[in-house]
């Protein structure tokens, strides 16, 4: 399937889809939004790499940062925080570049590694993008965290690519519809900016009608 532009949902949803359905609906079908400390500092961190049209050669690499990205195949678009382009004769040209480029994204993000892989169901899907755009392959990038301040490599692999694939078919399907989904509750909704506007616990009640009903209850 290929989507048109208009189509074409946030690439950086696809981390927000897979912590919880329901944050990424009420933030991309919604348009709801609350910063805490935790979005603050991403925020931050991303604003520094985020250097649109900055472009750095450091010898054979030369590195691009903000780079914007689609893929008519997923319907996405969005940008790489940085991306290091390798001089290789195997690679792929570049526009208004002599010679041929492997390609390597890096996405920065807050924190430590973390044991999920949401981070890295996003990257994948900024390399994704990047095959498509340059007919090319890309084995491998790597993701950047501000706490610990080195990288760590992620291998795209055939399960990771589907992870992305059925995520944003999913997406699309949820946005097509208006629909946001309830909530699961569980200690991961402590750290979520959106704890206020989702309310997981009154989401987790049979109906509003019996909330409401206890609600009264509990106040005569």
């Amino acid at each position: 399937m290929v989507y048109n532009e208009d189509d074409y949902l946030q690439l950086s949803g696809i981390q927000h889809f897979l912590f919880c359905r329901r944050q990424w609906a009420l933030i991309h079908i919604e348009n709801q939004w609350k910063e805490n400390l935790l979005t603050t500092e991403g925020n931050f961190l991303h604003e520094r790499a985020h250097n649109e049209g900055l472009t750095e050669s450091r010898g054979n690499t030369l590195i691009m940062r903000g780079l914007r990205v689609s893929s008519s195949r997923l319907g996405i678009s969005g940008q790489c925080d940085v991306v290091e382009f390798k001089k290789d004769p195997n690679g792929v040209p570049l526009y208004g570049r002599e010679g041929h480029w492997t390609v390597f994204p890096i996405e920065y993000k807050r924190g430590a590694p973390k044991a999920d892989r949401y981070d890295e169901a996003q990257l994948c899907a900024e390399a994704m993008c990047l095959e498509e755009m340059l007919g090319t392959d890309i084995p491998a990038g790597a993701l950047f965290y501000g706490e610990t301040r080195h990288r760590t490599d992620v291998e795209f692999t055939d399960k990771l690519r589907d992870t992305v694939k059925t995520s944003v078919e999913e997406m699309h399907v949820l946005y097509a519809r208006g629909y946001t989904p309830k909530s699961k509750s569980g200690k991961w909704c402590n750290a979520c900016s959106l704890k206020e506007i989702c309310l997981p616990v009154l989401m987790q009640r049979r109906s509003v009608e019996e909330y409401v009903r206890e609600t009264l209850c509990e106040n005569s």
